[in-house]
C-alpha cells in the first residue's frame, strides 16, 4: 500500500517527468528502457529506410533546388 501511495505523490511524479524527459536519471545513471516494448522487425526497417533515406533525397533532387535548401537553411542558421 505505501507503494502505491508513492506514485502517486506529485515529486515522484514530477522527478520521474524529468528523467524520462532528460534519458537519464538525475544522479546520471542511464534509464533502464524495455526494449520488449518495441517491435524489432519495425526498428530494422525504420534504420533501413533512415539510412538510405538521405541519399536517396539528394540524389534526386536538381542542382537549383538544392541550392534553394542550401539558402534556406542558411537564413534559418544565421536568423536572417
Amino acid at each position: 500500500m505505501l507503494e502505491s501511495m508513492k506514485d502517486r505523490d506529485f515529486a515522484v511524479i514530477a522527478r520521474k517527468t524529468v528523467e524520462k524527459a532528460i534519458g537519464e536519471h538525475l544522479d546520471g545513471t542511464p534509464l533502464e528502457i524495455s526494449v520488449e516494448l518495441k517491435n524489432t522487425a519495425a526498428v530494422s526497417r525504420g534504420r533501413l529506410g533512415g539510412l538510405k533515406g538521405g541519399k536517396a533525397r539528394a540524389a534526386n533532387l536538381s542542382p537549383k533546388r538544392r541550392k534553394q535548401i542550401a539558402k534556406k537553411a542558411a537564413k534559418a542558421r544565421w536568423k536572417q
